[in-house]
């Protein structure tokens, strides 16, 4: 990717909010905007979460099982 090109991307995500830019003299860092990646996870990504977090749980103990049945 060009700086040119990183650049673009990072004056986007500023201009969402996702990203803050700090200037130190001619230097100028960026960091990600906690709060609306938060606001982003509680509207989008949480109510879905649950299930498969339960999904997870239940491939494991049935992983779990069959490596405890092969075993014997």
């Amino acid at each position: 990717m060009s700086r040119q090109a990183a650049s673009k991307h990072l004056a986007i995500l500023e201009r969402a909010g996702l990203v803050v830019t700090v200037w130190r003299g001619r230097e100028k860092a960026h960091y990600l905007n906690p709060v609306p990646l938060q606001a982003i996870y509680e509207r989008w990504i949480k109510k879905f979460e649950q299930k498969r977090l339960e999904a997870i749980a239940l491939l494991k103990a049935s992983l779990e099982k069959e490596k405890e049945t092969s075993n014997e």
